[in-house]
């Protein structure tokens, strides 16, 4: 049975790295947040890249995972940090590496909190329901920590790419998945979404929905959002730390072409012409994820779910 306290928890997560999980992750929180809504981000990565997304790096902020690491090798409640209005996180990094041993050498005992399946969910329910949602960006290649955050979701989003690499992955995300349904976890598959695809690309889109649907069956629905191959707007938004909309506000609050060339001595930051496009890719995406969560919910109801209704 589903914990209420953990109704609005989001896995992003693929076995492989490079598919996106880090940026969809902090452009969803942060589009969500923006939105009007409470949002916790949990970076459970080792290598803590939030930090590079959402711009904490080096600041008081980022503890390399120590206050997350700690919380969950102890059953503590997580102590989240403040990053913008409405938006919480806690960080990632090194100390994650360390926890990986701890929990890897705990047997399954009569206690959740004695293996990994249950510590992130204990850190995390005391917490959870402060959150209209909140989303773990799940490391690649630690099964011990993908382990914890599918003991910890309700739901589970797979961000792939459209190459047989990323679909390998893909896989093995959900071989993981089903392990956890098997043990009794309460996750399930919200969707998979497309991550870096061209533009002109559609007949590849459309290759990929087929083989991923043929791949993980009627149950494992595709996301009608893609996130394009924007590799120039991604880059600039990660350098300055912001997420893509913001990247967009900045270049539309930006000096215009005219007044560029009428001041050419100027200092200028030029935001590249693709952060709209991206921007707009990464807004309609969040909002089908939380639509389709939203239809999803309403659907646990009419079945007498314990699951709540959105904050």
């Amino acid at each position: 049975m589903a914990d209420p306290r953990l109704a609005r928890v989001v896995a992003i997560m693929n076995g492989k790295g490079g598919v996106g999980k880090t940026s969809l992750s902090g452009n969803l929180g942060a589009l969500t947040a923006a939105a009007g809504y409470r949002v916790l981000v949990v970076d459970l990565d080792p290598q803590g890249n939030l930090a590079e997304e959402l711009g904490y790096v080096g600041t008081a902020t980022d503890d390399a995972g120590e206050k997350l690491a700690t919380a969950m090798q102890f059953g503590r409640p997580a102590t989240p940090v403040s990053l913008r209005d409405g938006l919480d996180v806690l960080p990632g990094g090194e100390y994650l590496d360390d926890l990986q041993s701890v929990l890897s050498t705990r047997s399954d005992g009569s206690s959740r909190r004695t293996d990994a399946h249950g510590a992130l969910a204990d850190s995390l329910a005391p917490i959870a329901g402060e959150y209209d949602l909140v989303v773990l960006d799940c490391p690649p290649g630690s099964p011990v920590l993908q382990t914890a955050a599918l003991g910890a979701a309700r739901w589970l989003v797979i961000p792939t790419r459209t190459d047989d690499s990323s679909r390998k992955g893909l896989l093995n995300v959900a071989r993981r998945y089903m392990a956890a349904r098997e043990r009794g976890a309460p996750v399930e598959l919200l969707g998979v979404c497309l991550f870096g695809v061209t533009t002109s690309a559609k007949k590849v889109r459309a290759d990929a929905r087929h083989d991923l649907e043929r791949d993980l069956g009627t149950a494992a629905p595709v996301f009608e959002a893609v996130i394009r191959y924007a590799e120039a707007a991604a880059v600039e938004a990660r350098r300055r730390g912001v997420p893509v909309h913001e990247l967009e506000a900045a270049g539309l609050d930006g000096p215009r072409w005219y007044e560029r060339l009428r001041n050419p001595g100027a200092a200028v930051e030029v935001v590249p012409g693709s952060a709209a496009s991206l921007a707009s890719d990464y807004a309609h995406l969040a909002e089908e994820i939380l639509r389709t969560l939203q239809e999803r919910e309403s659907v646990d109801l009419r079945d007498d779910s314990p699951v709540g209704a959105p904050a």
